[in-house]
């Protein structure tokens, strides 16, 4: 009863009338960077990789459930000019079921010149943004886990200051003899409790849905993701990112990947200038896992992103 009772749960969770935000009205929205390598080389939203990676669990913790006893993670993402995210994580196995871990995401957007109206020099501030979180998951049965994050997002831009509280509540599926996972995540459930100014932000909040299938006789995998669900005043195509996995080698793998949302959104007249491609590459030796992803999230330039982990 306790997998039925967690996906009614959920579910009712994603039935809420929440709305969306259009792209440009949206607060808080670096919650939405890939963390993993591996995810954003699928197209940035992957949440149904069923693999031993730590940073995974911040697109969906139930993926916690798969992850190494004493795993610690760093990673980095060039992002654009003068903007840099660097995330950190650690896991521990609790029980026979259950395994809990921590992370803290941090993006910096480097240095900006103050002026006044009349354009005199005050100096420089700087502009940063953190996510610190909880995360805990249980092997409701041997094909179910659930998980949930807690989070606390800090924001500071110059003498101003923001905090939000907010939760991502997670199921997956996961059937080793059909190779095929399948994960549904409510994410960034919460709000502000402080605010820059009057006016209360709104988190963005995101209703996905995922699927990963691995073939018995070829070495590749396929994968859907379908994200902002809560939000239908778009083309639907705009809520779809493809990717695929070739593994020529055990323990290791080539991905690469296309989220539509991102093409269209960056896109500048009749071109997305690549915008919404990605690739990447990874390899897990004995406790060391190194991946490395490059994507177009802007038309501006590449974004290149880098994890190392090591089970202690």
């Amino acid at each position: 009863m306790r997998p039925i009772l967690s996906i009614c749960l959920l579910l009712s969770v994603l039935a809420l009338p929440l709305r969306g935000q259009a792209p440009g009205a949206r607060s808080y929205a670096f919650l939405d960077l890939p963390v993993s390598a591996h995810a954003a080389a699928l197209g940035g939203d992957n949440i149904s990789i069923i693999e031993d990676d730590i940073t995974l669990t911040t697109h969906n913790p139930a993926l916690l459930s798969s992850v190494s006893d004493h795993t610690l993670s760093m990673g980095y993402m060039n992002y654009m000019e003068g903007i840099n995210s660097f995330h950190a994580a650690y896991s521990q196995i609790a029980g026979e079921r259950g395994t809990w871990g921590a992370s803290v995401q941090y993006l910096d957007y480097g240095t900006f010149s103050r002026r006044d109206e009349q354009d005199r020099d005050l100096g420089t501030f700087r502009a940063k943004d953190f996510n610190f979180m909880g995360l805990y998951a249980y092997n409701l049965t041997d094909y179910w886990s659930g998980g949930v994050a807690a989070k606390v997002i800090y924001c500071s831009y110059d003498s101003y200051s923001s905090i939000a509280l907010a939760a991502d509540l997670a199921l997956n599926y996961y059937n080793a003899e059909w190779n095929f996972s399948f994960s549904a995540v409510a994410r960034n459930l919460g709000g502000e409790v402080k605010s820059f100014a009057d006016e209360t932000a709104k988190l963005p909040v995101n209703l996905m849905l995922g699927a990963t299938k691995r073939f018995s006789h070829a070495p590749i995998a396929l994968h859907l993701t379908l994200s902002r669900l809560q939000d239908w005043d778009e083309d639907f195509a705009n809520h779809i990112a493809l990717g695929v996995d070739f593994y020529p080698i055990k323990n290791f793998y080539v991905a690469g990947g296309y989220n539509f949302r991102k093409a269209d959104e960056m896109k500048v007249g009749d071109s997305s200038h690549g915008a919404g491609w990605s690739f990447g590459a990874g390899c897990h030796i004995r406790k060391v896992k190194v991946d490395a992803a490059y994507g177009k999230y802007h038309v501006a330039g590449g974004s290149l992103l880098m994890n190392i982990a090591y089970a202690f």
